[in-house]
């Protein structure tokens, strides 16, 4: 089983966001521009849920 969370970001900070999550073991699945802001970014992650 997965668990999913969605974050938004800026562009300059994503690189580092994501590579922060991937630390935690979430894996980017999409990443998609945030049109509902008119800038930045909305990215999917998952990660296997540890139950």
């Amino acid at each position: 089983m997965f668990e999913y969370k969605a974050i938004k970001s800026s562009v300059n900070s994503a690189q580092d966001e994501m590579n922060e999550l991937a630390k935690q073991g979430w894996r980017v699945v999409a990443v998609s521009p945030n049109v509902a802001m008119g800038m930045g970014l909305v990215i999917a992650l998952e990660r296997e849920k540890k139950e």
